[in-house]
Formats: C-alpha cells, sequence, structure tokens
C-alpha cells in the first residue's frame, strides 16, 4: 500500500447485525476504493436511538438519518502526510429501509454509505449544485471500480 493511501481503520457494531454480513475487510476495502490520502477512520454500524441521538446532538435534527461524518480536522489545511481523521457513523435501520426502498441490497447500500462518508471525510460535501455534481461523479466512479451498481440511477 502507498503512503498515499495509510489507513488506520477501526470498525465497530455496538449493534451487531451486520457484523458476519458486513465485516471489517469489506469495509475496509469500500473505504480504500474512496480514499485519497492518509486516514485515521472509525466506520460505527448503529442502532436507530443512537442515529438519532448523534443526529440531534450533533446536527440539531431529531431523527435518525443513514450516514454521519464526524470529519475532525474538516477545514484545516492537512499537510500531503497528516491523516485525513473522522468517525463514520452508518444507522442500520435507516440503511436497511433505504435499501428496501431503493431496490438494493443492504451491502450495496452500505458500501455506497461508506463511500460517500469517505468522501464527506476528505472534505467533499453537496451543499451547491456544481458540488453535489462532482461528489456524484466521484461516488458512480468508485462504486462502479468496486463493482457496484451506480448508487443514483435515472
Amino acid at each position: 500500500m502507498s503512503e498515499k493511501n495509510k489507513l488506520d481503520l477501526e470498525v465497530q457494531y455496538p449493534d451487531e447485525r451486520l457484523e458476519k454480513t458486513i465485516t471489517p475487510e469489506l469495509v475496509e476495502r469500500w473505504v480504500h476504493g474512496a480514499l485519497f490520502a492518509p486516514a485515521e477512520l472509525t466506520v460505527r454500524f448503529v442502532g436507530e436511538e443512537e442515529g438519532r441521538t448523534l443526529n440531534r446532538e450533533y446536527r440539531a435534527k431529531d431523527y435518525a438519518t443513514n450516514v454521519l461524518t464526524f470529519a475532525y480536522n474538516e477545514g484545516e489545511t492537512i499537510a500531503d502526510d497528516e491523516p485525513t481523521r473522522a468517525d463514520i457513523v452508518l444507522c442500520i435501520d435507516v440503511l436497511e429501509r433505504e435499501a428496501a426502498e431503493q431496490e438494493k441490497t443492504v451491502e450495496e447500500h452500505a458500501a455506497h454509505l461508506v463511500v460517500h462518508g469517505v468522501l464527506h471525510a476528505q472534505g467533499y460535501d453537496h451543499e451547491h449544485d456544481e458540488d453535489a455534481d462532482e461528489m456524484e461523479q466521484l461516488e458512480r466512479d468508485i462504486m462502479e471500480a468496486l463493482g457496484y451498481p451506480d448508487p443514483y440511477p435515472e
């Protein structure tokens, strides 16, 4: 592995429902697919209660959302050899519900949400149309490279 993509990854399953199907090895593959710089990341799979609490406390929104990214060096200028540091939290209940609604497998949707969270950790966002277009195209390219279908089908 190149220094560019050096990764220190911790995968946590306080809610164990996906622990056997969404393995740390699978998560690491997805993270590497979206990683453009060294990183220290935690990916955490939580239930609806923890997801809702985190969204309420940090975003003032009182519902569980699919993925939250807490980028600890957001807005800072990061040296080339300094890692991106972030926690990425996926709410299993929302992930499973959205996968069913979008007629995707849980694995496909989890892969997309991890890729999305890793891009956020590296400073990508979708606040403006131009930024959203760039981020969505990156997600499409990364998902294709990982062998998954387009996460944004027309």
